[in-house]
Order: structure tokens, then C-alpha cells, then sequence
């Protein structure tokens, strides 16, 4: 909130896309039909996941992949780590991929002595700044081109480097065109995984993808397991929904398929690890599961107050804004994040824009409940405070009786706090917190039952 630099950066950026992709939407006179399209191939998807990955899994290795699975982020790593050795290399490139930021998969790398190159310019920008990453689509959004300028002069020793946009990529083109060339074992994520082909889908506006997917001798693919699309026919929806929402464009400059391996066409070795992390949980939840619908478009984040505020930083989270909000607590077990389901407003801003139509507000409220049963589980409940005065509210309001004796109990303590103008200015003990920056109006004098019987009595 104090750094001036970023929340310019951010609304700058945030303001951009939200234009393009506003542009792009009103050319779609079927856009809500297309919205509700996603919305029930991704529930039609996760009521089914489990026959679709298997269904997966039979088709990649049909085509000559292999298929790992991974209950965990500890044990993707392993797997990871396994498979890069076993190619014999020490170094990879890699695809842009929430996913294995997920995981941290670049220091468990690097531990064990392989160096990873992010090849995506928004990734390489953060990887050289050693930096984090800020939004789930453009992770260097918080950063300015001269910010830029000057981690390429550091890192690359390019001195004379100027600041226009041009010369910024023939710089991280011709760093990153040795590495394409040189390193043999390659590392992605997914946007989408395809059952029925057991294809991977890649979407990407740089052409880095392709060169990653294409040019290694070994190519390992990280996904999770809500990644699955049940057909090669649904890319129809969903190649029209992600760019409009994520980049404010019609359609991603580069979009790739792969499935399995070729004789003489791509990698050797082809593998993809399906990880779960959390993600049955999820799924086990049925006002939570909406979730898993999300396509990584960051839509929700372009639009957020809160996060055009903050900045992608303040999460704690590779995934921020209000997918982050739900997600990322979620994935802990609702520990370590219980903060995120109230840093919102509940506008509904994510929802109006999401292309899938995830409910975030909903799932907010819901995290929210699940925090406060969680904290007022056992002994620790008994003495909280609030949930005593929360549950001594719910055992007067489900009575008339009681409800009655409240209120007359109020209006005598009442008369004992001092008013301005009918407006109670302090209140003792506790709920001095709510006089601190509000007064609380008077209860009214007459209530509306006592005034209705009043009526028919005068009416008899």
C-alpha cells in the first residue's frame, strides 16, 4: 500500500487489459451463451473426474506417453527430479506454469544442482529480479519497463541497453535462443488436458511454448488434476473464453497440442504428472468444488478492488486476487491463509467477469464460515468471545419469548449510555469496538408487533 511505484504499475496494467478484454467481449453477441457453455463443461467435468483421468491416462500412454501421479507437491518434485536426472541433464527450460510455482519447483531444482530458465518474458523478468511472481497471467505486471531495463542490465550485462519495448525483448530473445538451442529436457504446465486424446494444450502469446514443447529431447509436463477437458471438441469453448478474459485477445498467437511422442517430431520422451495437492478435497466439498472450475484467466484479479489495491505480493500466494482468496486456503487446509476469504468486499466484480462462472462471493462466505468453525472448535470456542456472544444472539433470536426480554432489557440499558440526538456514542467493555468509529442508533421506543397489536386493538 506504501509503494506508490507498484499500485501505479498495477492499475496501469489491470486498466489495459480490462479495456482490451472489454473490446473483444462486446464483439461476442453469444458471450453469455459461451460463458454458460464453460461454466457446464467444467461441472459436467469435475462431477466425472475421476473417469476422465483415467480416461486420460489410457490415452496419453496409448500415444506414448507415461503417466505419474502425484498426491502431493512433494511428490511431484521427487518425480520431477527423478525424470530430469534420469534425461541426464542439469539444466531445463521451462514453460510458464502456475503450477510448479505451486510446488516451488525452480529452488528444489536448484538444490539439487539443475538450473532451471523460465522462458516466458514475464517469468524470466522475475526469475532474473528474483523476484515473485504477482499475477496469474502476467507475473511481472508489477513492474515498469525501466524496472525491467535495469534487471536486464544486472543480470545480462547489457550496459548500453535502452528502455523501449524493443529492445527489451531482442534482449531476452537473444539470452533465451542459446538456451532453446543448448538445454535437452524441458518442463511445462497445462492449460488444459484433453480425455479423449490424451493431448496436452498449451496457449502462450510469445512462441517460447512451442519452442520448449519442440525442440527437447525429454519434455515433462505438471498439471493438476482439474486441468482435464473431456473432449477435443470443448477447446471450441474454451480457446474462445480464456484469451478474450485473460489477455483481451481474440485468439493466443500460439496454441499447442501435444499427444504422445513422434518418430522424428519432438521429444523423445514424453511425461505428464497429474497431481492432486489438495484438489480432492476440494472436490469433496460440494459449495467449494466450483473451484476447480477456474481456467487460469486472472480475469477475477483485473477486476478486483482489492487487489488493484494491494498487488498480487500481499496474498502470500502464487495465486492471488479472489481466486487466490478461495483457492490457496484451500489447498493448505484452510491453515496458514485463513485471512484471504476476507480480503474482499463481496462486490461481485470476479463474477461478472469470470468466463466460467465461478461464484466467488459465494465460495468467500462459505471459506468464511468454515474459518469460524474451525477457530471456534473445542475448548479455544468456548472461550472466544465473539462466538459466545454470536451463539447467545442465535438462542435469542430463535425465541419469541426471549427475543422480547432482549429487547427490553435493552431499552433499560440503554437509558444508563450517553446519546447524542438519539445515537448511542459509546458502549462499554467489548463492544467498545463498535463505538470506536460508529455510533449505534437508538431502539426504537415502540416495536413493530407491539404497534400492530396497538392497531387491532383500537381496531376491535
Amino acid at each position: 500500500m506504501k509503494d506508490e511505484q507498484l499500485r501505479n504499475n498495477v492499475h496501469h496494467a489491470t486498466d489495459v487489459i480490462q479495456a482490451k478484454r472489454a473490446r473483444v467481449v462486446s464483439e461476442m453477441p453469444d458471450w453469455q451463451q459461451l460463458r454458460e457453455a464453460g461454466k457446464q463443461i467444467r461441472q459436467h467435468t469435475m462431477q466425472y473426474l475421476d473417469v476422465y483421468l483415467q480416461q486420460f491416462e489410457t490415452n496419453c500412454t496409448r500415444a506414448g506417453g507415461v503417466v505419474h501421479w502425484a498426491k502431493d507437491a512433494a511428490e511431484a518434485r521427487t518425480i520431477v527430479l527423478h525424470l530430469v536426472k534420469a534425461s541426464g541433464s542439469n539444466e531445463v527450460i521451462k514453460i510458464k506454469s502456475m503450477t510448479t510455482e505451486e510446488i516451488a519447483l525452480n529452488p528444489a531444482l536448484e538444490e539439487q544442482g539443475i538450473h532451471p530458465y523460465e522462458t516466458d518474458l514475464a517469468e524470466l523478468i522475475i526469475q532474473l529480479g528474483h523476484d515473485r511472481p504477482s499475477h496469474i497471467v502476467v507475473p511481472a505486471l508489477h513492474k515498469n519497463r525501466q524496472q525491467i531495463r535495469e534487471i536486464f542490465q544486472r543480470e545480462m550485462h547489457l550496459a548500453d541497453l535502452g528502455d523501449r519495448p524493443e529492445d527489451l525483448a531482442d534482449a531476452a530473445r537473444l539470452f533465451l535462443r542459446e538456451k532453446f538451442l543448448r538445454v535437452k529436457t524441458g518442463i511445462s504446465g497445462a492449460n488444459f488436458l484433453i480425455a479423449e486424446t490424451g493431448g496436452v494444450c498449451i496457449v502462450e502469446s510469445e512462441g517460447n511454448g512451442r519452442m520448449c514443447l519442440t525442440l527437447p529431447d525429454t519434455l515433462i509436463a505438471i498439471a493438476g488434476i482439474d486441468k482435464i477437458l473431456p473432449r477435443f471438441q470443448d477447446l471450441e469453448v474454451m480457446l474462445q473464453l480464456l484469451p478474450r478474459s485473460a489477455t483481451g485477445e481474440r485468439m493466443n498467437p500460439y496454441n499447442s497440442i501435444w499427444t504422445g511422442i513422434h518418430p522424428g517430431d519432438g521429444p523423445k520422451n514424453f511425461h505428464v504428472i497429474l497431481m492432486d495437492n489438495a484438489r480432492t478435497e476440494i472436490l469433496a466439498d460440494s459449495e467449494s468444488r466450483q473451484t476447480l472450475n477456474c481456467i487460469r484467466c486472472a480475469a477475477c484479479q483485473n477486476a478486483c478492488p482489492v487487489y488493484r489495491q494491494t498487488g498480487g505480493h500481499a496474498y502470500g500466494s502464487v495465486y492471488a486476487g479472489p481466486i487466490g482468496a478461495i483457492l490457496t486456503p484451500q489447498l493448505q487446509q484452510m491453515h496458514h491463509a485463513q485471512s484471504l476469504p476476507y480480503a474482499s468486499s463481496l462486490c461481485g466484480a470476479c463474477y461478472e467477469v469470470c468466463p466460467v462462472k465461478i461464484n466467488i462471493p459465494e465460495v468467500l462466505i462459505h471459506l468464511r464460515n468454515k474459518v469460524v468453525e474451525q477457530n471456534t472448535a473445542g475448548l479455544a470456542g468456548a472461550f472466544d468471545m465473539e462466538a459466545l456472544a454470536m451463539k447467545t444472539m442465535a438462542a435469542i433470536f430463535q425465541d419469541e419469548h426471549r427475543f422480547r426480554a432482549a429487547q427490553r432489557l435493552g431499552r433499560m440499558a440503554e437509558t444508563l449510555l450517553p446519546s447524542t440526538n438519539g445515537w448511542i456514542t459509546w458502549l462499554p467493555g467489548i463492544l467498545g469496538g463498535w463505538t470506536q468509529a460508529r455510533d449505534l442508533e437508538r431502539m426504537p421506543k415502540q416495536t413493530f408487533r407491539d404497534w400492530w397489536e396497538k392497531r387491532e386493538t383500537n381496531d376491535r
